[in-house]
């Protein structure tokens, strides 16, 4: 998921919060240039300065940010008063405004998504809300979108990026209302302000729920033993099982106990139900009007008109056609689920309802996968060690795109396990950037998993080039008394995915930080990590980052092919669960307001034949909703059609391991960042236009 809040003027931060099904996130912050020194061999971050970065007290990251707003509001007061030839400095003047605003405040707002330190969580949370304020204010500085109006009839950039700045720079003025008559402007800037903060006080309400149930051993039947022995338990010697994903789905997936898979369900699809409900109500709302004084029918025409799709009927169009394909493949698969529900219920003593409910989808894939494909989870989770798939993991994209990774010994971070690597070109050495790994959880740590920008890569005004920085923050298990850390296939998969959008990061190599990364049009950023999954598939790859984790012994052959040959395995099911969250959210976002716990039942119902458990509201945790995805939910499945098209076209033919098709997909896809549309960046990439036969080949449907 991406969550955009408006971080300065004309320009945007994105954030990215995965989905239960993949956790797809990513997310767009920045970091300290002034901490960063380079030597042709390495980079070093003076562990002083380091140190206190990380270390800021509440009242620090207060000083610090009403400090960053002085300046910044400084710079754009030098803007406005341009006038006659010094107009045309206006648009450098803005590219450094950018940049540096962008390159300072993830110091002060990135610690409410790690800081172990509520104090210092809650002191950034209050840094996002004031810097999101004045985020809005900058953005609606008329006397500086005037200047550079008058820069567009009087200059002529320098280069076909700076030219494409300018036309977003319009554009965006234009999209927050400042060529409309002053009273409309004032209302669209209280609406961003108001939206802003309380996309802030979603996200932080799920960050910090705390919700927990408690089992006995039998209450968790058919749950595996290591699962079991690795969880809290309280007096009564009940175990504990949170909301997070290592507890979550393991669960959902394992226990045979259909009473309880339905009572975490319903806990989880009722996660700060009575807090975030009227968060996303009025945040429907508020989008309705600001589209109204926009002059655009509804929420969704606004930002799809900025968007590859174009249009709310392309894209209702696109989700319909989905859901009548999958109509047939879903109904054989819940078929399926019905004969092994009743074959399960004789065997455990309990009544047959004939019903598929939302609680029981999970446990019938995972029976599926393991009885057609004889592929035991369990099993095959003690060839994925953390340590030997990252290890794997970074040598293939090290392989691939032609990069050279090196760790920084005893890097201050903000936590001790988290780690710290440098990238390098591996051909000219040349330093592209430096990436964060924060992998397991903590109690008021994000969530999901998601990459985090702590720094655009971009060209400084002085012409030296700023290198990217990110964090790569997961909540995979961690390790026990006597294993190590575990993966499931599944976690494996979003690992390569989200590592996809660190590399999109850094090897992105544009010259304005507005373009930086993965600053693309938002029905693309998925497709170069969606990709990237497919290395999960490939024997060769996966033989890379495998290996038992008593004595390293590769995965035996045959459970390798049957894991590969699974990865059709409930494919209907898994599409057809993403179509509910792209339903649900363009009806949400064709309406003046909405019932959200309803409209998210009735997409359930329309999509997958039954609706949401009764009293729940999903939605009230589905952060997309109020972390930047709104109306733009249908481009992970978008994305995914182009994703398959760039892999069965260009690595599938030349070979998953193919440095040539990897450099080429460096060049055209991760390269250019947002400074290329997405779709000319398909083309470079595949010689023609992109088309849908490899999504549906790759889904069995061909």
């Amino acid at each position: 998921m991406l969550r955009v809040v408006s971080r300065i003027a004309l320009t945007s931060r994105l954030t990215a919060v995965s989905t239960p099904s993949r956790k797809e996130t990513l997310r767009i912050f920045t970091f300290r240039t002034d901490l960063l020194f380079t030597s042709s061999r390495s980079l070093v971050i003076p562990m002083e300065a380091q140190m206190k970065e990380w270390g800021l007290s509440g009242e620090e990251i207060k000083k610090g940010v009403e400090e960053l707003m002085k300046k910044t509001t400084n710079m754009y007061d030098q803007i406005a008063a341009l006038n006659g030839d010094q107009v045309s400095e206006a648009l450098s003047k803005l590219t450094e405004a950018h940049r540096y605003y962008g390159t300072q405040s993830c110091v002060y707002d990135f610690p409410s998504q790690v800081s172990a330190d509520k104090s210092v969580r809650d002191a950034s949370v209050e840094a996002d809300r004031v810097l999101s304020d004045f985020s809005v204010e900058m953005s609606a500085r008329k006397d500086v979108f005037d200047v550079m109006c008058k820069y567009q009839e009087t200059c002529t950039p320098a280069t076909p990026e700076s030219q494409r700045l300018l036309d977003r720079v319009i554009r965006d003025g234009k999209r927050v209302g400042l060529h409309l008559e002053k009273e409309k402007q004032d209302r669209i800037k209280e609406i961003n302000s108001k939206m802003s903060s309380l996309g802030i006080e979603f996200q932080n309400n799920m960050n910090e729920d705390k919700t927990a149930l408690y089992f006995s051993t039998e209450q968790l039947k058919g749950c595996s033993e290591d699962f079991i022995k690795g969880l809290e338990t309280n007096e009564e010697g009940k175990h504990k099982i949170t909301l997070q994903y290592p507890c979550l789905y393991p669960v959902l997936k394992q226990c045979c106990v259909e009473a309880t898979r339905k009572q975490l369900l319903i806990t989880r699809y009722s996660m700060c139900k009575d807090l975030n409900t009227p968060i996303l109500e009025e945040l429907v709302k508020l989008r309705a009007e600001k589209a109204a004084l926009l002059g655009y029918p509804t929420h969704s025409d606004f930002i799809l008109d900025a968007r590859m799709a174009k249009t709310k009927d392309t894209v209702r169009k696109f989700l319909s056609d989905m859901v009548t394909k999958m109509k047939e493949p879903l109904k054989a698969e819940f078929d399926g689920f019905l004969k092994i529900k009743e074959r399960e219920c004789a065997e455990n003593g309990e009544e047959f309802s004939g019903i598929i409910q939302p609680w029981d989808i999970y446990h019938y894939m995972q029976i599926t996968e393991k009885e057609q494909y004889s592929v035991d989870t369990e099993q095959l989770k003690q060839y994925f060690p953390m340590d030997v798939v990252t290890k794997g993991l970074l040598q293939i994209y090290q392989d691939i795109f032609n990069l050279r990774f090196e760790e920084i010994s005893d890097a201050a971070a903000w936590h001790p396990e988290v780690k710290l690597f440098s990238v390098f070109d591996k051909t000219t050495s040349a330093f592209l950037g430096q990436f964060y790994m924060d992998l397991h959880p903590r109690d008021g740590k994000y969530g999901h998993a998601a990459v985090f920008g702590l720094q655009p890569g971009c060209v400084k005004s002085d012409g030296e080039r700023q290198p990217a920085v990110c964090a790569l923050v997961c909540n995979f298990t961690a390790a026990t008394a006597d294993k190590p850390s575990l993966l499931y296939h599944s976690e494996v998969e979003t690992y390569f995915h989200e590592f996809g959008h660190a590399m999109h990061q850094i090897c992105a190599q544009t010259e304005h930080s507005y373009f930086a990364g993965t600053r693309v049009e938002r029905d693309f950023v998925e497709a170069p990590s969606q990709m990237l999954e497919n290395w999960c598939w490939e024997k060769e790859s996966l033989k890379m980052m495998s290996g038992h984790y008593k004595d390293g012994s590769a995965i035996p052959d045959d459970l390798l092919e049957r894991l590969v040959s699974s990865k059709l395995a409930n494919v209907a099911t898994t599409t057809c669960r993403q179509l509910v969250f792209g339903t649900f959210d363009q009806d949400i976002h064709t309406r003046e307001s909405a019932d959200t716990a309803q409209c998210f039942s009735d997409a359930h119902k329309t999509v997958m034949g039954n609706p949401a458990p009764e009293g729940t509201n999903f939605a009230a945790q589905f952060g997309h909703m109020a972390g930047g995805y709104d109306a733009q939910y249908y481009g992970y499945m978008w994305s995914e059609v182009y994703s398959e098209d760039m892999f069965q076209s260009v690595f599938k033919e030349a070979g998953v391991l193919s440095p040539e098709a990897g450099q080429k997909y460096r060049r055209c896809i991760l390269q250019p960042g947002g400074s290329v549309d997405a779709f000319d960046m398909l083309k470079n990439m595949l010689g023609r236009e992109p088309n849908s036969d490899a999504f549906f080949k790759a889904k069995g449907f061909a």
